[in-house]
């Protein structure tokens, strides 16, 4: 058995696409994943699974959710190996450590695909707001310096610019994910 990460977009969000966590997990042990724990409202689970293949994972999810729950919600799968790569060469890490920045303004902007290199061109060339970010294939590193409130920078725009679809977590989800792996 294999331990994923599975991060569901626009879940519980404005009234909008409401899921119960207790609902989807027994949903998920009916597919036949083991361990299944969730992580706040938003659609963080870490489970267990024979399936080797992280595409392969998401649209299963992805087609359960939409006939239990009526509804198409993004789904993106990871590996825990990944999402500890993504965590450690994060370019903000050292920084954020020696507290020279605030944890509360530090997103990871998760990518289902590559992103599109026309599209990262654009956006290093044209983007002058205050926020630092670094595009790579996995994920768009972004720190906020005004707060994710005031950010042009959203999951939306990524999404968009990048042709990827994506998901964003805070750091704190992100740390919490990975202690949560830990134990499964």
């Amino acid at each position: 058995m294999k331990t994923y990460i599975a991060l569901l977009r626009g879940i519980n969000v404005g009234g909008h696409h409401k899921m119960k966590m207790a609902d989807l997990k027994v949903m998920l042990e009916k597919l036949n994943f083991t361990r299944v724990t969730t992580y706040i409202q938003s659609g963080n689970i870490i489970l267990q699974g024979a399936q080797k293949d992280t595409v392969e994972l998401s649209d299963l999810i992805k087609k359960e959710i939409k006939k239990q729950f009526g509804f198409d919600v993004p789904v993106l799968i990871i590996t825990v190996e990944n999402l500890i790569s993504i965590y450690e060469n994060n370019p903000f890490l050292e920084q954020l450590n020696k507290q020279e920045l605030e944890d509360n303004k530090m997103f990871f902007t998760l990518l289902s695909s590559k992103p599109d290199a026309l599209g990262i061109e654009e956006i290093n060339t044209n983007f002058q707001g205050e926020e630092q970010f670094l595009i790579t294939d996995k994920v768009v590193y972004l720190y906020a310096t005004n707060g994710c409130r005031k950010t042009k920078l959203t999951n939306n725009f990524f999404e968009k610019k990048l042709k990827s679809a994506a998901t964003t977590r805070n750091l704190k989800t992100i740390i919490k994910l990975l202690e949560l792996s830990k134990l499964t």
